[in-house]
């Protein structure tokens, strides 16, 4: 078995850990002893059809994300939207987030077109929303709930295509208003939460490995990890967000 991750825009797009989600992702395969490699596809670069079965994106400042924006409608977007439908995972972080819905919206400036994989749009916002996050999610592993750190002021909105990630307890999720995390579509996670995600909520990550060993014609139900140390620092993590809210 083997899987391989096409991380976008590595140099461009990894603010406050994101890159961590990719070594979580290498590791927790490598634990299990399935073969993983990590392509980086920067500007320019193609996505060849069927090679990779996890795509990551992490966030990035303004600059970034109109940089990147171009070349996701240009080059690689459709063919990322292919290999989704065609079973394909992926993880995108805030300002990647909003790129794979419809558009983004700012207070001034161009409208960003987004490449449409989630049904979902984001306008900006007059508050800014910073803070730690507590999330109760079906994807939450055995505790039942994410942890994470969100720093954006645009506000994303979901349609009717797609789901949340989770129902936020502590923070402010999507939008601030209508109390929902991240969206889900197919194998595609969407989320806000930085910090970096995966090391602490290890149910995402499996359920990522598992839709990419899937896609590959593999059992879907892989082996479980100890995870007794990630699920304490989620605990700590947990805590100190119910503590600060």
């Amino acid at each position: 078995m083997n899987v391989r991750i096409g991380y976008l825009y590595p140099d461009l797009m990894n603010i406050y850990g994101d890159r961590g989600n990719v070594l979580t992702l290498v590791q927790r395969c490598r634990w299990r002893g399935i073969a993983v490699e990590v392509d980086e596809l920067g500007l320019g670069d193609p996505v060849p059809p069927g090679r990779h079965d996890i795509f990551f994106m992490g966030g990035g400042q303004d600059r970034e994300q109109v940089m990147v924006c171009g070349d996701l409608l240009e080059v690689k977007g459709e063919a990322i939207k292919r290999e989704i439908d065609g079973g394909a995972a992926a993880l995108v972080i805030c300002g990647a987030y909003q790129l794979f819905g419809r558009y983004y919206r700012p207070f001034e400036g161009e409208e960003l077109p987004g490449i449409g994989v989630f049904d979902a749009h984001t306008v900006a916002g007059k508050k800014r929303c910073i803070g730690n996050v507590v999330a109760k999610s079906a994807l939450g592993g055995r505790s039942g709930l994410l942890v994470g750190f969100e720093n954006h002021s645009g506000k994303t909105f979901l349609g009717d295509g797609c789901t949340p990630l989770g129902r936020v307890t502590v923070g402010y999720g999507n939008n601030a208003e209508d109390r929902t995390e991240g969206a889900i579509f197919k194998g595609a996670v969407g989320t806000y939460l930085h910090g970096s995600l995966l090391p602490k909520n290890p149910g995402i990550a499996d359920f990522l490995i598992e839709k990419a060993l899937s896609r590959r014609g593999h059992l879907t139900s892989i082996r479980r990890l100890d995870d007794t140390l990630e699920l304490k620092a989620q605990e700590a993590a947990i805590a100190r967000a119910r503590k600060t809210h």
